[in-house]
């Protein structure tokens, strides 16, 4: 990003603020990682949030008196880009020819490698072994509810979120860190749980909602705040799962038992991961 003009969407009908990087405290987030700007724009502390490395990224938050109104201020922002160069292979992307994520040292940052039942000698030891190379497609999980949360500062005055999620301790620990404030100022409860299968998650509502109570509290407006995408903005914005390779190693150990079953024991599995990669570690 090279420059924003906010200034049009700001006189809009209705418009009560706009937020942006500069106004994040601490302007990252991420699932045990953060390595991901809550906002991608100029005048943050993090390096490299001025780049956006997918279309899902947001640059502002509008907060106005209607849904309506919201809408028709955020199409008057302006963004100037600066186009960077395209990496849509992960092979590619593994050689390091370009690096697109110089705050971990390589667009290959980690390959996850997984082994059960003992590894290395013990699969020379096998009385069969196999090996084997998988591909999984990209996966797009279609909520059958849109991201949707509210925000707000309770009698207390701690920053408070509604939303769904998979672990309410989780979306506490990174609003707090995004916003600078003990963990013991934020409240976030899990209105309706999702399941882990269903990869749900509203990470970027819940740091919105946040932000937005937090800054209009600080400007004397305590109302509460609404978001709830439509339909075209989860499946643009939401996190996909990336196409992947699994590459394997079977052995299968000497003993009758396993004979008898059909066990086939130990394994290795090794994965190239994606960044930014806070998601990769934990699913």
């Amino acid at each position: 990003m090279l420059a924003m003009d906010t200034s049009a969407a700001a006189s809009a009908p209705g418009v009560v603020a706009i937020f942006t990087a500069a106004d994040v405290p601490v302007n990252e987030y991420g699932l045990g990682l953060p390595d991901q700007p809550v906002f991608v724009g100029l005048g943050s502390d993090k390096a490299y949030s001025d780049i956006s490395l997918w279309e899902g990224d947001h640059v502002a938050l509008v907060v106005a008196e209607t849904e309506a109104d919201a809408a028709r201020a955020a199409a008057l922002i302006r963004v100037e880009w600066e186009q960077l160069p395209l990496v849509t292979d992960v092979h590619v992307a593994m050689k390091d020819e370009l690096v697109l994520h110089p705050w971990h040292g390589s667009s290959n940052p980690e390959a996850l490698q997984d082994s059960q039942g003992g590894h290395g000698r013990r699969l020379g030891c096998g009385q069969g072994r196999g090996r084997g190379r998988y591909h999984l497609p990209h996966q797009e999980h279609a909520y059958l509810q849109p991201e949707a949360g509210v925000g707000y500062i309770d009698d207390e005055g701690r920053v408070t979120i509604e939303i769904a999620g998979q672990w309410t301790h989780e979306d506490r620990r990174q609003v707090a860190h995004a916003l600078n404030l003990p963990s013991d100022r934020v409240r976030a409860f899990g209105t309706r749980p999702s399941a882990a299968r269903s990869a749900r998650r509203e990470d970027m509502s819940l740091l919105v909602l946040g932000l937005a109570a937090l800054r209009l509290h600080e400007r004397g407006i305590d109302r509460p705040v609404r978001v709830i995408w439509s339909r075209e903005e989860s499946i643009v914005g939401h996190r996909k799962r990336h196409e992947a390779w699994v590459t394997t190693k079977w052995g299968r150990r000497r003993t009758e038992a396993n004979r008898r079953r059909g066990r086939t024991h130990p394994r290795q599995r090794r994965l190239p991961t994606p960044a930014p990669r806070c998601w990769a570690t934990p699913t």
